[in-house]
């Protein structure tokens, strides 16, 4: 069996910086458990201040962030959570809440101002409007772990919850639907599973 090319070999091909593939992506690893340090304020706006730029259907945007920080919020989420996830997210200084908006297309005249109409096409379409804001507000949740991981900080995304009880606790109106957890702070002891293997070029990609 012929041994795949060292990834090495393509150093060249690639403008970002090995220091930051590695922080962003090679070396970067799903926390499970996490030091007491504080996140400050700013911190976490910055992560929404990068998160916020890569591109989502017609800018649309749908993906809302709920920080929780206190204890007594974190305490309000942990029942919600499966068992074998509650003790990751209480050793997390901050839990983020991903949600995406039912009715994020309100946004679209200020978010698409050269095509306004599509707010009324969307709305015209219940299943395809609901769709859009779950398929884009996913594509929104990777660019924010890649953001929690530029900001110096590791994420736990979590998919392991009752969202219909996360929704009842947090979200009650009913406009926002939970669809990821996050937890978020430094690495703390033992933090990391076994690395576990990815698919090859080969394996995965095809050209034609």
């Amino acid at each position: 069996m012929n041994t795949p090319p060292t990834p090495d070999l393509y150093e060249e091909h690639l403008v970002l910086a090995a220091e930051a593939r590695r922080l962003l992506f090679t070396g970067a690893r799903t926390a499970n458990s996490f030091t007491d340090e504080p996140v400050p304020d700013e911190t976490l706006r910055a992560i929404w201040e990068l998160a916020k730029w890569p591109p989502t259907s017609a800018n649309t945007n749908p993906l809302r962030v709920l920080f929780l920080r206190s204890g007594d919020a974190q305490r309000r989420l942990i029942p919600h959570l499966a068992e074998g996830n509650r003790a990751k997210s209480v050793s997390a200084p901050v839990i983020a809440v991903l949600a995406y908006d039912t009715r994020y297309s309100e946004h679209i005249p200020r978010l698409l101002p050269f095509m306004p109409e599509l707010k009324e096409a969307l709305e015209s379409d219940p299943v395809g409007h609901q769709e859009h804001a779950r398929f884009n507000s996913a594509l929104q949740a990777g660019y924010f772990l890649l953001s929690v991981r530029a900001a110096g900080l590791a994420a736990g995304p979590l998919g392991g919850f009752d969202a219909d009880g996360v929704d009842g606790e947090f979200f009650p109106d009913g406009r926002l639907k939970s669809f990821l957890v996050v937890n978020i702070g430094k690495p703390g002891d033992n933090p990391w599973f076994e690395r576990l293997p990815r698919l090859e070029y080969e394996e995965a990609v095809s050209c034609l």
